[in-house]
């Protein structure tokens, strides 16, 4: 199978090197030349350590190679989406695609699938999402993830492309579901880190998981999709590796929050990092007073982040929600 993977960051890249595991042929589109320039010389990503990339991947610029794809496969920040669509809409011939991009959209609120489906006018579409940092994967360590779509087509060929020993996908059909559990961990991620910040103990991290599990299913239901999607790897599985890892970045700028660093500090995180929590913040907030849904925690959390709330609101919050 020829795969194109728009993206050729840390996750576009692992998932790459478990294709070619799969023994597919893989190409990977870089929107700068010198990044696929780099990769095709080096083998290396410098966001992934240690990793070796195979020698049998291919790196682009030229958009118009999805023309020869079986699948695409779509690793692109949620942040330049919109521009990458329809640049592929020149190109695209209703080839099925898997999205590995988690958030949604400032100012119009749109996930990730409704941005493909709107520049490209395909069904033809599918959704992974779970507990998997990139690193992890080029690692070969077992993972799971959900993968969601209402077209047997692409689940089919998303499982042949990716499955096996090491890569495990568990099916649903609720690609609503998913894609709130994948932007939005991110997003609770940062809290997470706040509050170990904080120092507090391993029951008060706990609680606030559980807590945080409640209001997801609450926006999941609010949207009108199935609350017990917060059970699956996109939810449960991935809010718990985010939320209590350092690998997270998201995490990572709430530890730094929480530790009372100074506002340079944090500000100079921000701008050498890449936090798609911090992206998805807005629209999460914007999302939930549309659809008239409770759910104060994400607005303590850009209150703390943004107006300078003390981040112990977070613990006081905790007990009196």
């Amino acid at each position: 199978m020829k795969v194109m993977i728009l993206g050729a960051g840390a996750y576009g890249c692992a998932l790459a090197t478990v294709l070619n595991e799969n023994n597919h042929s893989v190409t990977l589109w870089a929107h700068f030349e010198k990044d696929a320039k780099d990769l095709s010389e080096k083998r290396e990503s410098p966001r992934l350590p240690g990793i070796k990339l195979p020698k049998e991947l291919k790196f682009t610029t030229n958009m118009e190679e999805v023309k020869k794809a079986d699948l695409i496969i779509i690793a692109i920040p949620t942040a330049y989406l919109n521009e990458v669509a329809q640049k592929l809409k020149k190109y695209y011939n209703n080839t099925p695609i898997c999205i590995a991009t988690k958030g949604i959209e400032q100012g119009s609120c749109r996930f990730v699938y409704d941005i493909l489906k709107e520049n490209l006018d395909t069904e033809k579409l599918a959704v992974i999402s779970g507990p998997s940092f990139a690193i992890d994967i080029a690692n070969n360590f077992p993972v799971g993830l959900a993968l969601a779509s209402q077209d047997k087509e692409t689940i089919d060929l998303v499982i042949k492309a990716l499955a096996n020993k090491r890569f495990k996908l568990r099916k649903t059909n609720d690609i609503v579901g998913v894609e709130i559990c994948g932007a939005i961990k991110n997003v609770i991620a940062i809290a997470a880190g706040i509050i170990a910040g904080m120092k507090v103990s391993d029951s008060t991290k706990a609680m606030f998981i559980t807590e945080s599990l409640h209001d997801i299913k609450s926006l999941i239901k609010g949207l009108g999709s199935d609350g017990d999607t917060v059970l699956t790897y996109a939810g449960f599985g991935d809010l718990l590796l985010t939320a209590t890892s350092e690998k997270s970045r998201n995490y990572s700028l709430g530890y730094l929050i929480g530790s009372g660093n100074p506002k340079e500090v944090v500000d100079e995180y921000i701008k050498n990092t890449t936090i798609e929590g911090l992206y998805t913040l807005k629209s999460i907030n914007d999302l939930v007073k549309d659809k008239d849904v409770e759910m104060p925690m994400i607005n303590l959390i850009e209150r703390i982040i943004y107006e300078n709330e003390k981040p112990t609101k977070l613990i006081d919050f905790l007990i009196e929600k």
